[in-house]
């Protein structure tokens, strides 16, 4: 399971995270408590309901993540009922947890790097710019939307993350849920790489 939610309100998803993760050795000695990092979506729905119960389990080593594939790492995006959600990614053997405050992930460098690339941005916002005066010549932006100039376009995990943040925390609040999940999957759209 790549990504899921199941009846408690618990969603898992998860994203390549090739050349910055790295998992604990198989041991044979704890092969009771060993799953394979592409079944551990599986395993979080089917055991939890919380952010907090899946933090515990992983933290006090309830269960020992190892890569299936010697190639493929990857990060997970967990999210409970309450609207909290949290970035697991594991570095050297050793699981970190982040809040994700943002509500958005992407593939590899890693969500701290994610956060800081951010402030290369602080400069966007929604709407137009306003017209300025530039040694007595009015200028003025050409349309709506002149705010978001520099939002990158490309589809690399740091531009595409951006994007999804930039969308996600500008997005007007609908009325329905049935309107608010339209317009998800619009912004969703944005991401398909071609």
């Amino acid at each position: 399971i790549a990504e899921g939610i199941n009846e408690k309100g618990l969603s898992t998803g998860l994203f390549f995270f090739p050349h910055y993760g790295g998992y604990q050795k198989f041991d044979e000695a704890q092969r009771e408590k060993t799953i394979g990092d592409l079944q551990l979506n599986q395993w979080m729905l089917s055991q939890f309901a919380t952010v907090d119960e899946v933090m515990k389990a992983v933290q006090s080593g309830q269960v020992r993540i190892v890569g299936l594939d010697k190639i493929s790492v990857v990060h997970w995006r967990i999210g409970d009922a309450s609207g909290r959600q949290v970035v697991l990614e594991i570095v050297d053997g050793v699981p970190h947890f982040y809040e994700n405050k943002v509500g958005v992930i992407t593939n590899a460098p890693g969500f701290q790097w994610h956060l800081t690339n951010l402030n290369n941005y602080v400069n966007l916002y929604p709407g137009s710019a306003p017209s300025q005066n530039l040694h007595g010549m009015r200028i003025a932006p050409f349309s709506y939307g002149s705010g978001i100039l520099g939002l990158p376009g490309d589809f690399t995990p740091p531009s595409r993350f951006v994007r999804a943040a930039f969308f996600q925390s500008t997005a007007p609040q609908q009325p329905t849920a049935e309107a608010t999940v339209r317009q998800c999957f619009q912004i969703l759209n944005a991401f398909d790489i071609p």
